[in-house]
C-alpha cells in the first residue's frame, strides 16, 4: 500500500475547498477527478473549437409564481465543428448507472452527418481522471473518420503495459491491473444499454456474448464500491481507448486540490 509522501501535509476532507492546499499527486488513476471533472473536460473542448449547448428543463408547480420555478439544468452538449462527434455531461436528475455509479460523461461519434445515429458511445463515470477523458477526446478531435478502426485490441494493454501495469495470466491478451490490483482494464461482455452501432449487437442470442468491448475501473477495496468506471462501446476504434489508457496509467503527478476518500491514503502526495 502506498502513504503519503509528505506525511506533515495531512489531507482533512473536511477542508472547503477554497481553503485546501494544491500537490501533486499519483497515481493517477487513483487521484479522482478534483471534483472538475466537467470543468476540466469542458475547457479541452473548448479549446477543440467545439461547440457547447445546454438543454435546460424546468418545473412547475400550480400557483407557483414564476419566478419560484425550478429549473434544471439537464444535460450539456459539446458538438464538434464537423458534427461527427459530441460529447453530453449528464447531471443526476435522471441518472445512467454503470457499475452502481453514474454516468457523467457520454462521448458519441458516427460516420457521417446525414446519419442521426451515433456508430459508438464511450461513458465516463465521476472520479474518472479528467486527463485521461480529454486525453481520449483529444485523440477523438484529430481523427478525419471516427468510427473508422485504426488499430488492433493489442494497442491498449501495449499502452498500460509500458506505464508498468501488469497483463492478466489467465487473459493476458485481453486484460491488465496496476501494480497494486486496484485499477483494472478488460476487453469483454459491454454492459446492457452502451449504444453501439454495430448490428451484432441487436441479433446475439440471450445466452451468448456479443462482441467485446473495453471496460476500465477502480475498486480500492475488493467487494467494495468502485471509485469509477468507464465503458466503450464494442466499436470505438482501439486506438481511442488506448489514448486513455495511456493516459490514465501515466506515471506523470496530476494536481489536486481533493482527494476521494476511497484511495487518498493510497496517494503519493508533494505539495505544490
Amino acid at each position: 500500500m502506498e502513504v503519503p509522501l509528505y506525511p506533515d501535509f495531512p489531507f482533512d476532507p473536511s477542508t472547503p475547498r477554497g481553503g485546501q492546499p494544491a500537490f501533486w499527486v499519483g497515481p493517477r488513476h487513483l487521484a479522482g477527478d478534483d471534483g472538475r471533472l466537467y470543468d476540466a473536460v469542458a475547457d479541452t473542448l473548448t479549446g477543440l473549437g467545439w461547440t457547447s449547448l445546454t438543454i435546460v428543463r424546468g418545473r412547475h408547480e400550480p400557483g407557483e409564481a414564476p419566478e419560484d420555478r425550478q429549473v434544471l439544468r439537464s444535460t450539456v452538449l459539446h458538438i464538434s465543428p464537423d458534427a461527427l462527434r459530441w460529447a453530453q455531461w449528464s447531471l443526476a436528475d435522471e441518472p445512467f448507472n454503470l457499475g452502481e455509479l453514474p454516468v457523467a460523461w457520454q462521448i458519441s461519434a458516427r460516420a457521417e452527418t446525414s446519419s442521426p445515429l451515433a456508430q459508438w458511445s464511450a461513458y465516463f463515470t465521476r472520479e474518472v481522471p479528467g486527463e485521461a477523458v480529454a486525453d481520449f477526446l483529444v485523440a477523438l478531435d484529430a481523427r478525419d473518420q471516427p468510427a473508422v478502426p485504426l488499430a488492433g485490441s493489442e494497442l491498449v494493454l501495449d499502452a498500460v503495459a509500458a506505464q508498468g501495469w501488469f497483463r492478466d495470466i489467465d487473459q493476458p491478451q485481453a486484460a491488465a491491473t496496476d501494480p497494486t490490483f486496484t485499477s483494472h482494464i478488460s476487453l469483454g461482455e459491454v454492459p446492457p444499454l452502451i449504444q453501439d452501432a454495430d448490428p451484432r449487437v441487436l441479433t446475439v442470442e440471450a445466452d451468448a456474448e456479443g462482441p467485446a468491448g473495453w471496460q476500465a475501473w477502480a475498486e480500492p477495496v475488493l467487494g467494495a464500491p468502485c471509485l469509477w468506471a468507464a465503458s466503450f462501446a464494442a466499436s470505438v476504434p482501439h486506438d481511442l481507448v488506448a489514448s486513455f489508457a495511456a493516459s490514465l496509467s501515466s506515471t506523470a503527478p496530476v494536481l489536486r486540490r481533493v482527494l476521494p476518500e476511497a484511495t487518498q491514503e493510497r496517494l503519493l502526495r508533494a505539495p505544490a
